[in-house]
């Protein structure tokens, strides 16, 4: 079911309710408390990217963006045309073999994948990282009602997939989350 097709659908039909509309106050938070601009960041299942536009505009110009779906890559490009366009990759993220990445922004990603694929998730993450490199981001901190996409799960769980791949794990629940989400995320910094 959650194929390329499937996505590009949900996209051009404009079903993506969990769109926020803007960057999400926890990752606006941490990067602007951030000041090494020159970061190389990836943003998987980046859908439209509203991360990626508020970082740039911060001045953070080594920003990869990465959708199965060309729908949202191709919205952002017409968006924010100063945006380079070799940094827009219409991939699988399990498919990419770009690495050496100083972080990797997790946003609604990890919670839309077949929750079968979450290990595959912590080490091709792993793997696309620097040493010392960062992943670093949102997840949902409970169970979720709905059959998903998104999936939930538990700090518990989550902490069986990452624990091989990282030596430095923080995954704490969210004081700061937009309204919909509060009370249902944990961020986390986890360190290669």
């Amino acid at each position: 079911m959650l194929s390329k097709d499937y996505w590009q659908n949900r996209y051009q039909e404009d079903r993506t309710g969990w769109d926020a509309g803007q960057i999400t106050t926890p990752i606006k938070e941490y990067f602007d408390n951030v000041d090494h601009k020159q970061l190389k960041l990836l943003i998987p299942g980046c859908g439209n990217a509203h991360e990626a536009a508020y970082l740039f505009q911060q001045g953070f110009k080594n920003i990869y963006l990465c959708d199965w779906a060309q729908a949202p890559l191709d919205s952002f490009a017409a968006e924010h045309p100063n945006f380079p366009k070799e940094q827009l990759i219409c991939a699988n993220f399990f498919d990419l073999e770009l690495g050496a990445f100083d972080v990797i922004i997790e946003q609604t990603f990890f919670c839309a994948i077949d929750p079968a694929l979450r290990s595959n998730y912590a080490q091709k993450a792993a793997s696309l990282l620097k040493n010392g490199g960062i992943l670093v981001g949102l997840l949902f901190g409970k169970e979720l009602d709905l059959e998903g996409p998104p999936f939930g799960g538990t700090k518990a769980e989550y902490l069986t997939y990452f624990t091989p791949y990282f030596s430095s794990i923080q995954m704490e629940s969210c004081t700061n989350s937009i309204r919909p989400r509060l009370g249902s995320e944990l961020f986390i910094e986890l360190r290669k």
